[in-house]
């Protein structure tokens, strides 16, 4: 049952009989993905282009009624860095809503840089893969509700769906829903997926893994990749089972904005926060 998944900064809608609920809210989640200090996107991983100023958009959405905002530090594991956490540290004090970091993290240490620099969560995905301890460590230190863990996954020419690593530059032999699992035992509170083969399309979210995912897993499963239109987004609440849809470009160049977003998701009876 997916309300008896734990989802953090998430609260349940009442109804019209007090005591009783309909849910939980599923959450709408701008992603900043950070290149040079700059806001990018791109196109399946590729194709990157200026999108903005993080702190002002960051503050931009949280005014608009987000329920949280990602930042993703896109380069920091190639190039061997940490996050920037000074950066971290400015949009956090721009924004009243969850704040999920991610990029380089890679010890409890470099969780800790980024709590106090304002995280509410960190995301690792690389770091997490090649030491898996990573997961239990950060869990054991913070809470599970603390660790998100971001899968960047391709399916194949054979139809399954494998996980990529160093920002989808890496393609492994481990089937996503696999390691999914894996994560979630050893400590993840919640799983962030992004399908490569939607990034950036714009052409409708992964709907099969996104579903296979969250009936099996006990814990949220964030949608990311391919939200182009309003309908996509019911599209991934009620087909894909997600808990919470990720987008970028159609915020950063303003083709949806987030008011009217969850308005058209109220009118299409999916639960969200307005």
């Amino acid at each position: 049952m997916k309300d008896d998944k734990i989802s953090p900064g998430v609260t349940s809608i009442p109804t019209m009989s007090e005591g009783q609920t309909i849910g939980l809210a599923k959450r709408i989640i701008p992603c900043l993905d950070i290149r040079d200090g700059r806001t990018v996107k791109g196109v399946n991983f590729e194709n990157i282009r200026d999108a903005g100023d993080p702190v002002e958009l960051g503050a931009l959405y949280a005014e608009q009624g987000a329920d949280e905002l990602v930042f993703l530090d896109i380069t920091a594991t190639v190039e061997k860095r940490k996050t920037l956490s000074e950066l971290v540290n400015r949009i956090a004090r721009h924004i009243n809503i969850p704040f999920t970091v991610g990029g380089g993290v890679s010890s409890v240490d470099d969780a800790s840089v980024l709590l106090k620099n304002g995280a509410d969560k960190v995301s690792i995905n690389t770091a997490a893969y090649k030491n898996p301890q990573l997961i239990n460590d950060l869990a054991k230190e913070f809470g599970s509700q603390f660790v998100v863990l971001a899968i960047d996954t391709r399916m194949e020419d054979d139809g399954e769906w494998y996980v990529y690593l160093s920002g989808g530059r890496v393609k492994t032999e481990t089937k996503c829903l696999d390691w999914a699992k894996q994560a979630v035992e050893l400590g993840a509170g919640e799983i962030l997926l992004t399908s490569m083969n939607h990034d950036g399309t714009k052409q409708g979210f992964a709907l099969d893994i996104t579903r296979q995912l969250s009936e099996t897993l006990p814990v949220p499963i964030i949608a990311s990749g391919g939200g182009g239109t309003k309908s996509h987004f019911v599209d991934v609440f009620t087909q894909g089972k997600a808990d919470a849809a990720l987008a970028a470009s159609i915020f950063h160049f303003k083709e949806i904005s987030i008011p009217d977003l969850k308005g058209y998701l109220k009118e299409n009876n999916i639960h969200v926060r307005i």
